[in-house]
């Protein structure tokens, strides 16, 4: 199983014109209890994101700071200040994303630019839904029978070619643990990488013993060592 963005989006999205005024941007930030939004043109497509950060300009009334800074500020900060529609409170361009993205791209975009969702738009950049990061954990509910069965299946025999029965995979809570012999360091931990890569495993535990080192891992594991998986590593 392969999560894309679209698996899991909202498609029910509140979105602003760039023509919308400052309280009816508030207005529907408050009663869909959301924190930013996007912003679209006339053809649905997506042109920026405002959000509770822009609008706060107008609360703090940030004063001039001194210095060489202060034209940058005056070209930058103060415009905010004194933006009245969603087209001038806005940042753009927005961070996106196309539904068929993997859901650890999503993830990883996510941590990287510090934003809580990520609108989903088209190839021509229609907006189609938008990602939050509570639907990018949404993938760790998955049953334990499911990833269980990807892993025996899929993982173990489908791409490594091994046989499901030489091992002893269980799953509780997301946490895969693995027992049994192989005959290869390499092998071992080719398989361990891979099986933390299965949408919904919180961690593995490696309980594997090499052929020739009975009872040790190979480095750098340690016999039941929990590996635990971070969104996009």
């Amino acid at each position: 199983m392969n999560t894309t963005v679209g698996d899991v989006m909202t498609t029910r999205v509140i979105a602003v014109r760039r023509t919308a005024d400052f309280k009816q941007i508030v207005s529907v930030l408050r009663k869909y209890r959301v924190s930013a939004c996007p912003v679209i043109n006339e053809g649905g497509k997506v042109v920026g994101v405002v959000s509770e950060a822009d609008l706060l300009f107008k609360e703090a009334e940030p004063g001039p700071p001194a210095g060489l800074i202060r034209l940058r500020w005056k070209l930058g900060e103060e415009s905010k200040v004194n933006a009245v529609s969603a087209g001038q409170l806005m940042t753009s361009p927005a961070v996106t994303i196309h539904p068929g993205a993997p859901i650890v791209v999503a993830a990883r975009v996510m941590q990287d630019r510090r934003i809580k969702r990520l609108p989903v738009v088209t190839e021509d950049g229609l907006l189609i839904g938008i990602i939050s990061r509570s639907d990018v954990l949404s993938v760790y509910e998955r049953p334990d029978s499911d990833i269980e069965n990807e892993v025996c299946k899929d993982v173990i025999a489908g791409e490594l070619g091994l046989n499901p029965a030489d091992m002893d995979v269980t799953v509780t809570s997301g946490i895969v643990t693995l027992s049994g012999p192989m005959d290869s360091q390499d092998r071992a931990l080719e398989l361990v990488a891979r099986i933390r890569h299965v949408d919904g495993v919180v961690a593995v535990r490696d309980r594997i013993e090499v052929a020739g080192q009975p009872g040790v891992s190979p480095q750098p594991r340690e016999r039941g060592t929990t590996v635990v998986v971070g969104a996009g590593r």
